[in-house]
């Protein structure tokens, strides 16, 4: 059987500290947290491996050292609330969890929508919520936000997320235009929005999120 403890120790040892990121509540959520829960049964062995794991057809979860870069670079503060578009099976939610006051997460598959609320909830995630609807949409009903984070990649960020950014603050996505990504965080100063690339990441590209859907910036 599998010493999931002793590979997440290693996960975070290996993966994580050797990414520069030092943030000590994001090192104790990725520590403490079940991954291999979040996994389906058929890939568990690859619960803590360094790569992208399939969860649904065409969803993924980011390799844990590009998803806790990206974390730690949008700097979370334990008062904010945090929008998840597009969250999947709930890991990357049940880490920004244990970072943010609130975290709202919008899933279009209502299989991942009931999946997803029950590993949160076994987890002791009370303060996520999973809301069935469009990620694209966002979840403007609970904004504004003072951060969104996406797992995944996206040809270009729609429109609606910029909308519902509280004024300073930001959307922690990786734009991909060709063969490497760009982790970039947006920042909403008013009206204008700046950005800042943070890392290169190739992640897959999450379904329906093409450039002709999206936010020219």
């Amino acid at each position: 059987m599998a010493d999931f403890t002793r590979e997440r120790d290693a996960m975070v040892d290996s993966q994580i500290h050797t990414a520069d990121v030092t943030d000590r509540r994001l090192l104790k959520a990725f520590r403490t947290l079940p991954r291999e829960k979040f996994v389906p049964r058929s890939r568990l062995a690859l619960a803590y491996a360094d790569t992208e794991i399939e969860t649904a057809s065409g969803r993924f979860m980011m390799r844990p050292r590009d998803l806790s870069l990206l974390i730690h670079m949008v700097d979370i503060q334990p008062g904010e609330l945090v929008l998840n578009p597009a969250s999947g099976r709930g890991y990357a939610a049940a880490v920004l969890s244990r970072m943010a006051e609130t975290v709202v997460c919008v899933e279009k598959d209502e299989t991942l929508v009931e999946k997803s609320s029950a590993l949160l909830a076994d987890a002791g995630c009370d303060n996520a919520v999973v809301v069935q609807g469009d990620p694209a949409n966002g979840m403007p009903g609970q904004g504004p936000y003072d951060v969104i984070f996406v797992e995944g990649g996206v040809e270009a960020p729609p429109r609606a997320w910029f909308d519902q950014l509280k004024d300073g603050g930001r959307l922690a996505v990786v734009i991909s235009k060709g063969a490497i990504g760009k982790a970039t965080v947006f920042q909403r100063s008013g009206d204008s929005i700046g950005q800042r690339v943070v890392f290169d990441s190739s992640p897959r590209l999450l379904p329906g999120f093409k450039r002709e859907a999206g936010f020219v910036f």
